[in-house]
């Protein structure tokens, strides 16, 4: 199943890498961070890890390391509107718990 991306999210995405100038795609990842133990990173990929798993979606290539693949199989990448607030939204099929600010997660 792995890791899925949006239209939205790779549109958006695909402006992001086109105002950057650079980039092959997007590296998502886990954490140990925050009040629930994990939070989700995100940062662009310039050259990819010899052990990343590569998945492309609506032509975004999104990166993903294995360890973090555990915690991320089933994920959907969406990019979301709500209200004037805008960004990458998680919908992850594992997550047995947020902290209140939604910033991190637990499995």
């Amino acid at each position: 199943m792995g890791v899925t991306i949006t239209e939205a999210a790779a549109r958006h995405v695909a402006s992001q890498l086109e105002s950057r100038g650079k980039g092959l795609g997007i590296r998502l990842g886990v954490t140990t961070s925050g009040c629930s133990g994990m939070a989700y990173v995100l940062e662009f990929v310039d050259e990819p890890a010899p052990e990343d798993i590569v998945v492309e979606d609506h032509g975004v290539k999104v990166f993903v390391d294995p360890k973090s693949l555990v915690y991320l199989e089933g994920t959907e990448l969406d990019f979301v509107r709500e209200g004037l607030n805008q960004g990458l939204a998680f919908r992850n099929p594992n997550v047995a718990a947020e902290c209140g600010c939604g910033e991190s997660f637990t499995v």
